[in-house]
């Protein structure tokens, strides 16, 4: 229900929902442009309903500076509350059983979860929620909710996400792998210090804001290998690339074990220096906007994927 207080409630009238929607949308994009174009009206247009709803409540809404808007705190506070608002209105307007869960989510994840965990599970859940739009997005940015009209994020991180919910999914541990024929070259089984005449193969993005060599260092430092670490590198922009790289014996990668341990059992890759282990405190995160009422698709999805995880558990 939108709860707005008295002396805001007592000025809207129905002429004013459809300038209520016009801010809902301008409060996302912070851009009245944008907002524009998402409902087909004019830059002017959209100010006018603006400047209208703002008269007739009462309150400032948007800070106007030269070439960008920003919300005010009672604009904030009237954002959220029309948020959390069309969030209840949503979950009200589907149908109670689990057979009829219906409509789309939008999942941002990293590409390597994606292409090597997720993706290849998915025709269960399309199986079981046919009438579930799942549109998934890929990328290595955290992403902006607002502006991106984004349900649902999976991350690999440390587990802090300021002002967002968040629930852990899976763990996750390290370890390098390599081709069969890489190892045997190079004799890692024989002295890891051989591994200071590899070329090393990173992700250079394995987290938000990561160091390219960020993985290789967790490890090295836990298992006392920083001067083994080679200089020769070759280096990409997710860890899925590198563990194919490795697999083409072009090098040696860290590997994280959700995402490669089909390759270790089918015997593709080999551990040289020995199992997987906890480096660190990256795993892997469900991430969404806080919300008073969770849209029944969007929790029969995250159930999904805890049972997935469950499945995979280390």
């Amino acid at each position: 229900m939108l709860n707005l207080p008295p002396r805001i409630s007592s000025r809207l009238n129905s002429s004013q929902f459809a300038n209520l929607h016009t801010f809902l949308v301008a409060a996302r994009h912070l851009s009245f442009a944008r907002a524009a174009q998402e409902l087909c009206l004019t830059a002017s247009a959209v100010s006018h309903r603006i400047n209208r709803l703002e008269t007739a409540l009462a309150i400032k809404l948007f800070k106007r500076m030269t070439r960008q808007v920003s919300l005010t705190d009672e604009g904030e506070r009237i954002f959220e509350i029309l948020q959390g608002a069309m969030g209840e209105l949503s979950e009200a307007l589907e149908h109670s059983s689990q057979a009829d869960i219906a409509g789309p989510i939008a999942l941002y994840v990293r590409p390597s979860v994606a292409q090597c965990w997720l993706v290849p599970r998915l025709a269960d859940f399309v199986e079981r929620y046919p009438l579930v739009s799942l549109d998934l997005r890929v990328g290595n940015d955290n992403v902006d909710f607002r502006t991106r009209n984004i349900d649902l994020a999976l991350y690999y991180a440390n587990g802090e996400f300021p002002g967002l919910t968040s629930m852990r999914l899976m763990q996750e541990r390290l370890a390098p792998v390599c081709s069969p024929e890489y190892a045997q070259r190079h004799r890692l089984q024989e002295d890891p210090y051989n591994l200071r005449h590899c070329i090393t193969l990173h992700d250079s993005l394995a987290w938000d804001h990561a160091a390219f060599d960020a993985e290789w260092t967790l490890w090295a430092e836990q298992h006392q290998m920083l001067t083994a670490l080679p200089k020769r590198t070759l280096t990409f922009d997710r860890c899925d690339l590198s563990v194919t790289a490795a697999m083409n014996h072009a090098g040696i990668a860290i590997g994280r074990e959700q995402l490669v341990q089909k390759h270790v059992q089918s015997s593709e890759l080999v551990l040289p220096f020995g199992g997987f282990s906890q480096c660190g405190h990256y795993d892997y995160y469900l991430v969404h906007p806080p919300q008073n009422t969770v849209p029944k698709r969007l929790q029969v999805f995250m159930n999904w994927l805890r049972e997935c995880a469950q499945h995979t558990a280390l």
